[in-house]
């Protein structure tokens, strides 16, 4: 390619160029690839699942909610890490998988605490030598007890559906699967908190007070258990990542042990004045808990000394000591929500997914393509090993922003194309270095002197930057595109325009479920709202139609006939594609002749006994089409049996439940036939994207034709390759995706939507600069709807510390919960399920006690330390260890798995966030004429009050759970029904009616749909209804039925892995 030719004058930059257009563009979600219907999800899309049990188990008090002690129950065998007395649900006899050398679950004798304004507190006298020593021997529990069998008659047995193929069909619904299997797309738009990095300070030197107003630094710590009578405060200090400050929180008496208690560890002199406040509590101050005893036992004792060891009265650690996800959402809001993002500076941590805020492109790309789990990396690979936290970026290229944030100006060089880096081939971009006089230029990336062609130059001021940098965005912004030129091409010829071919199954069931009927006459209308570009008046997309059973039949649509000609296929082994002329075509000139072909293919197939269906060849067909007409584009399959006729792709049900837990249970995710790999390489060299929609028995037709519409409309870069370049220090090892790589560089895509997104992980190769720091430029070289060939460019400038304490203030906790779900749900398809688990706790307990070890302040070894930035990697964690995919109860099948497991590998970190911890908002707290959304509560059964109704939301699914003792009025203005038995269990769609309750409920639903990229089904649940055992799948605090650990439990669990490494 030469870069030296001359070039075009450029479009001004303040002009709006055809970048895309503010055509509404719905997303639609993950790419239906070969994906599952899950269960947990969807529970039954068409009605309650059976199986459940009506009534509690025994075993399961569910009285309603009142203060006071909770019950004493016997210790449980560590089923669920930890002592937790109090049980939300049957306990069950899965036990936890844990790491091979540690200790008995159960929990420290120290209440484990949260992440505080970093002070240096002044202790008491130092424990002796022995009370240490009892201290530590104090965390090793006695004897735990046999777990409690499971529940009589708890069976989740998901609807009855066809049988499933292994990696390719669904089953049933848990999951939001299309009832049949639609490829139920997912997403979320709600991130979760990682907390402002405090002011940058050396690591703390010794225990001394450090006055807030003296600067120094600060830790978060967390002490052991309070003496009843002990008071615990200090002076309130501005905490790293708040505006206001919080005085340190009391914390309540420790777990309950079966061995003695250790003697309490020295406390601090309380401070009158400041009223104590809990974390995790959302708003003011909490009274008592339900079901908790009072936090704070007996009265301070301002200033006094520990006296001599007592037994604790048994009691259990109060979730609101600990750190809340809702708490730090909301702060986040608070403090970041109401300025824009500015991306001029280097390695700024940008406000949290959860978060609403505006971005301004100074330099670096948003936080809305790009988002890293730290922004300030360590120096050398001896610091990362130590550190042990991935140094990863979440990169979504053509992520949809909102409509007050510009669109990447799209930069034509003409003939002569971008300008690039001689040697590593970057991109031109604001940290490329102009010297002498603006006639050469420093690549930034490899340190490479080049040459400025003579059509590129300018002259440079007085501090260096050339005087056009304002004027041309690839030198002033982040983000942006270059029309490519052709040597950017395949073959050295611009591509055509994209093209959607229709392929719809005829068979027996899928003409008896209605689904071909419903389609045909949806198509009608969806033809005219195919993507297009800047103003343009009609789409550039052509459309071509195919139906399939056991043979294919082509059909031509020529413009220029009055009826549809039908062309058979019989030789399913041999695909080819019988016409070209009339089977793609432009929608408006040919139709009529698509309408005609719409209005008889339900009457054709009508009278059809043809059962079986074939599958790959079908796909062949689609892609033989495109190579045919020397396009990229996409095939929309709709498809409802498992493809047991003969012919290649053949596959058989292989939903063998006997696996599960065993070495052999990773064969279950992986391709029963190697023919669909085969297939899908020759897929991503033609550019042929498929989306499948898979339909079990019955359809749930407002999700499917919601989700084909999102999919239909929404914009696609075709034919993508993306390559991530780094500067000298960090280079890209591994990648996390929807995708194929043929070279070790190269992630090559059919194609890549506005809601998909490719995980990368950089390793060191060399020492970093703290003055230079570190470098990314994502480039994605893509066909766009119009068939224009571009290359859109995304840079970001990292920070490189020499100093732990740095890298641990600069961590983004959702980001690093993205790519350890991704890392966990890539390894089991290799390694048994156990494994995955033990290395994920393993690798978050060093990440912790590195930080304990080399930047907290000296303390007692009892305390659990957490840095600010990630004082919530535990409760996430053990939401990623509980998933379907890691801990799978019996009523997840083999598709449910594979299908969760495809779509977390292409999820931003919005969409992982509310899937692993999803939002639980009541509805009835608030005054009706409120209209803003409802402040969410933590998701956990304590926090259900069973007079309120409550909405919770995951990206996939929406329940909406009411309590038994709903106010009758409020009954009747929802569901228009006298009383709340009367309800309907499992509705789907709530009654329209005219009234302020009705309308602000439905007009939350809507509004959470629209953020997420994949329509959410609505399943109303009532209290003690056999679906509330679905519902509480999704309260991820507590204990599940599959053996998961409640939260208070695993923090106690983190603790002892922490102590286990720093002894």
């Amino acid at each position: 390619m030469n870069v030296n030719q001359s070039a075009p004058p450029m479009p001004p930059y303040g002009q709006s160029q055809p970048v895309y257009p503010g055509y509404p563009q719905s997303s639609y979600g993950g790419q239906p690839g070969s994906t599952m219907s899950p269960t947990p999800y969807g529970a039954s899309y068409n009605g309650p699942v059976p199986g459940y049990q009506q009534t509690p188990p025994p075993g399961v008090s569910r009285a309603p909610p009142s203060s006071g002690a909770p019950p004493a129950s016997p210790a449980q065998a560590y089923g669920q890490f930890g002592q937790g007395d109090v049980q939300n649900g049957p306990s069950s006899t899965v036990q936890m998988q844990r790491h091979p050398g540690s200790q008995p679950f159960g929990s420290a004798p120290l209440a484990p605490m949260v992440s505080q304004p970093a002070v240096l507190h002044p202790y008491g006298p130092p424990p002796t030598s022995t009370e240490v020593t009892a201290q530590l021997a104090g965390m090793h529990l006695s004897g735990a007890a046999a777990p409690a069998p499971p529940p009589a008659g708890l069976a989740y047995s998901p609807p009855a559906s066809l049988a499933s193929a292994s990696g390719s069909f669904p089953n049933s619904g848990l999951y939001g699967s299309y009832p049949q299997g639609q490829a139920s797309p997912l997403n979320l738009a709600q991130g979760h908190p990682g907390a402002q990095p405090p002011q940058r300070s050396a690591p703390p030197q010794a225990p001394s007070f450090t006055s807030p107003a003296s600067g120094g630094p600060r830790m978060p710590s967390v002490t052991g258990p309070l003496l009843p009578g002990q008071g615990f405060g200090g002076p309130p200090v501005s905490q790293p990542n708040h505006v206001s400050s919080p005085p340190p929180q009391a914390l309540p008496p420790s777990t309950q042990m079966a061995g003695p208690p250790g003697p309490p560890l020295p406390m601090h002199s309380s401070q009158p004045g400041y009223q104590l406040q809990q974390n995790g509590s959302f708003g003011p101050v909490r009274g008592p808990q339900p079901n908790y005893g009072s936090p704070y036992p007996g009265t301070p004792t301002f200033g006094s000394q520990p006296g001599p060891p007592q037994p604790l009265p048994p009691k259990r650690l109060d979730p609101d000591a600990i750190p809340s996800p809702i708490q730090v959402i909301e702060d986040d809001r608070n403090n970041r929500g109401s300025e824009p993002f500015v991306t001029g500076v280097r390695g700024q941590m940008p406000p949290l997914v959860t978060t609403n805020f505006q971005v301004k492109d100074q330099g670096n790309a948003s936080p809305r393509y790009i988002r890293c789990t730290s922004y300030n990396i360590p120096c050398t690979s001896d610091m990362a090993k130590q550190a042990q936290v991935p140094l990863a970026a979440v990169i979504k290229p053509l992520a949809r922003l909102p409509p007050e944030e510009a669109s990447p100006y799209v930069v034509d060089h003409g003939e002569s194309g971008p300008l690039r880096c001689n040697r590593c081939k970057a991109y031109m971009c604001p940290f490329m270095q102009f010297i002498e006089g603006g006639r050469r230029f420093q690549c930034c990336f490899c340190s490479c002197i080049n040459d400025v062609p003579p059509q590129y130059f300018q002259h440079l001021d007085h501090t260096g930057k050339r005087v056009d940098a304002y004027d041309r965005p690839e030198l002033s912004l982040g983000s942006y595109e270059f029309l490519a030129t052709v040597d950017y091409c395949k073959n050295n010829k611009f591509p055509s325009p994209p093209a959607f071919i229709f392929m719809i199954d005829v068979s027996y069931n899928a003409i008896r479920s209605g689904l071909v009927r419903l389609l045909c006459e949806e198509l009608k209308t969806l033809l005219d709202f195919l993507p297009r570009e800047g103003g343009a008046e009609e789409s550039a997309i052509r459309v071509g139609f195919v139906t399939y059973n056991k043979v294919l039949h082509f059909y031509n649509v020529k413009s220029s006939l009055a009826q549809p000609q039908m062309m058979v296929v019989s030789d399913v082994a041999d695909m080819f594609v019988p016409l070209l002329d009339g089977f793609l075509v432009n929608v408006n000139e040919s139709r009529t002749v698509i309408t005609s072909l719409l209005d008889q293919i339900p009457e054709m197939f009508a009278d059809t006994r043809e059962t079986e269906t074939v599958f790959a060849p079908v796909i062949q067909a689609g892609m033989e089409a495109l190579k045919a007409a020397e396009c990229a584009g996409k095939l929309f399959l709709f498809h409802t049996s498992l493809p047991i006729a003969e012919a290649p792709g053949k596959l058989k049900n292989r939903d063998d439940r006997k696996l599960i837990n065993t070495d052999k249970e990773k064969t279950l995710f992986q391709p029963q036939t190697g023919a669909y790999q085969t297939l899908a390489k020759e897929c991503v060299a033609q550019g042929c994207c498929v989306d499948l929609f898979l339909f079990p028995v019955e359809n749930d037709q407002e999700r499917f034709l919601s989700d084909l519409c999102r999919d239909v409309q929404k914009v696609v870069g075709f034919d993508a390759v993306m390559r991530v370049r780094t500067s000298t220090g960090i280079r890209a090892v591994d990648f996390f995706g929807a995708f194929y790589m043929s070279n070790t560089t190269d992630v090559e895509l059919a194609g890549l939507d506005v809601d998909k997104t490719v995980t990368v992980e950089f390793k060191h190769d060399d020492r970093l600069n703290e003055e230079s720091g570190a470098l990314l430029q994502c480039a994605l070289l893509y066909t766009s709807c119009s068939g224009q060939r571009r290359l859109r460019i995304h840079n970001l400038a990292l920070n490189c510390c020499t100093q732990l304490a740095d890298l641990y203030r600069n961590c983004e906790t959702d980001t690093l919960i993205n790519y350890m779900a991704k890392f966990a749900y890539r390894g089991v398809l290799n390694s048994p399920v156990k494994t995955v688990r033990d290395t994920l706790i393993t690798q978050c307990a060093q990440i912790l006690a590195c930080y304990r070890k080399n930047c907290a302040s000296p303390s007692s070894a009892g305390q659990l330390i957490l840095p600010e930035c990630m004082k919530l990697l535990p409760v996430y964690l053990n939401c990623v260890l509980k998933s379907d995919v890691l801990q799978p109860g019996a009523e997840v099948t083999t598709d449910d798995h594979a299908y969760v497991r495809q779509l977390v590998t292409s999820m931003d970190v919005a969409e992982t966030n509310v899937f692993f911890y999803p939002r639980l908002l009541p509805l009835t707290k608030a005054p009706i004429e409120n209209t803003t959304e409802p402040p969410a509560v933590r998701a956990s059964e304590e926090r259900l009050s069973n007079g309120d109704i409550y909405l919770l939301e995951n990206g996939l699914n929406l329940f909406l759970w009411v309590g038994a003792s709903v106010q009758q009025g409020v009954v009747q203005s929802l569901f228009n029904v006298s009383s709340f038995s009367h309800i309907t269990s499992g509705l789907s769609v709530l009654p329209v009616l005219d009234n302020p309750l009705s309308k602000k409920v439905r007009g939350l639903i809507d509004s959470l749909r629209a953020q997420r990229s994949r329509y959410m089904k609505l399943i109303v649940v009532k209290q003690e209804d056999k679906l509330e055992m679905l519902f509480k799948h999704f309260l991820v605090e507590d204990k599940n039925l599959s053996g998961g650990a409640s939260y208070v439990d695993f923090l106690c669990h983190m603790h002892k892995e922490i102590q286990q490494l720093l002894s």
